[in-house]
């Protein structure tokens, strides 16, 4: 990588309303990226109910190469270490999850290690004798991230021991997570249901920029919504769980009004949600017996508070998509400068009825699967800016949409929903990380 030369050329590659295309191409780009935005940001691990008991453990890599390990300790804590071993540096594990029962055992030379990650045991210990070696020092342990932390289940973890505490850079987009906890009458959620994976031949910017482009639905999804209006128009009166399935795909045809309306909120670190009084999951009918669930719990004032905060999508830049309403989320993991893997995640609202995992369940099938009506449309417009953004024919992409009509509050920037904040609120964070700039 030839990192003076492009280490020249980064204050250029950004301006207040466009966007040099090399950052979606060049993949010296892209290792930057890995090191100062992955390598510095808070990203999101896992969900503490994937580790449930003492010894359950659950992996990924946190940028496109570290790879990463969630356990449950004997003492109940969650821990978050490298997926390496201090001794010739094998990865300890390589199933997506799974239990340890006593210690995690190295598959090279058999050094075991406790839950925490402490060194617990070396097979012929007496060869180490009068070495200097300490079984003791903590750097042959499995090493512990800089940082993690959780915020109601959902876990967090930076490379980077500099970076501001989880609940700070979280800021104002915490209120997401709440409300999608206090969605549930128990207050908590849990991972259910298994996971799609869906692999995309394209730079992993594409996904989030398009997360709260409300420009786009209309255009790139018009066949899918046609479809699904004509099959409505078939059905009978009390067709009820077929419409409910179509109903879904409706949204996505919505006017412009109608997402201008639905308005954009931009955070400090690049986080973003498009919603708050309203979204395309505000007409959505409440389950008798959810809404009893939730008023015997909460009361019927708070219960209608929590309804009234109604978001479409929210990004906690870069890694991590929430859809509070729907209860699924989406995990961004990068690959290579032009593919990444996303992962859809649904929860269940603890003490809801199954109906509402089963709601949850149709929608990610619908919208977020390889094999959905309305993720490869996306998907394809994805692969067509990667191809197209390969013709030199202009170095830029803009984002002017609604510039300069921006609202800046004191721990937010609002605009209308059919803004380009979002990408704007993004590309400052992008600014931050990779040139040390203020983030406030």
């Amino acid at each position: 990588m030839n990192t003076p030369a492009i280490e020249a050329s980064l204050d250029q590659l950004v301006e207040a309303t466009r966007v040099n295309r090399q950052v979606y191409l060049d993949p010296d780009i892209f290792d930057l990226e890995m090191e100062r935005i992955w390598g510095k940001a808070w990203i999101f691990i896992g969900h503490e109910s994937q580790i449930p008991l003492s010894g359950d453990y659950f992996t990924t890599n946190i940028d496109h190469k570290t790879p990463v390990l969630m356990v449950r300790g004997k003492d109940h804590k969650i821990h978050v270490l490298h997926n390496r071993c201090a001794h010739k540096g094998a990865k300890i594990v390589t199933a997506r999850s799974g239990k340890i029962a006593g210690a995690f055992r190295c598959p090279y030379h058999g050094w075991t290690f406790k839950h925490n990650g402490n060194l617990l045991k070396i097979p012929n210990e007496s060869g180490y004798e009068n070495t200097g070696f300490d079984l003791n020092d903590s750097c042959n342990n499995l090493q512990p991230l800089a940082q993690f932390d959780s915020y109601r289940g959902f876990v967090f973890a930076s490379l980077s021991d500099q970076t501001p505490d989880l609940k700070t850079w979280l800021g104002g987009a915490i209120d997401c997570f709440d409300n999608l906890c206090d969605r549930a009458p128990e207050g908590e959620v849990e991972v259910a249901g298994g996971v799609l994976r869906y692999e995309h031949d394209c730079n992993w910017k594409f996904i989030i920029e398009n997360l709260n482009d409300t420009m786009h639905p209309m255009i790139v999804h018009q066949s899918v919504v046609q479809s699904a209006e004509a099959y409505i128009s078939t059905l009978d009166a009390d067709a009820a769980k077929q419409k409910q399935e179509a109903e879904i795909l409706l949204p996505f045809g919505a006017s412009y009004e109608n997402f201008e309306d639905s308005g954009i909120t931009g955070f400090p670190y690049g986080h973003h949600y498009d919603g708050g009084k309203t979204s395309i999951h505000a007409n959505y009918s409440v389950m008798p017996e959810y809404h009893k669930a939730m008023i015997d719990r909460y009361g019927e004032q708070r219960t209608q508070g929590i309804y009234a905060f109604n978001t479409h999508n929210t990004l906690l830049y870069p890694s991590l998509t929430i859809k509070c309403a729907i209860q699924n989320i989406r995990v961004i993991r990068p690959v290579a400068v032009n593919k990444f893997i996303v992962e859809t995640w649904s929860f269940r609202l603890k003490g809801a009825p199954d109906e509402m995992l089963q709601r949850t369940l149709l929608y990610s099938r619908l919208i977020n699967s390889s094999a959905s009506m309305v993720g490869p449309d996306d998907l394809e417009v994805y692969r067509r800016l990667q191809e197209g953004l390969a013709s030199n024919s202009s170095q830029w992409v803009e984002m002017h949409r609604q510039f300069g009509r921006d609202q800046q509050l004191e721990d937010r920037v609002t605009g209308g929903g059919t803004s380009d904040l979002d990408v704007r609120t993004q590309y400052k964070a992008w600014r931050h990380y990779m040139l040390g700039e203020a983030m406030l």
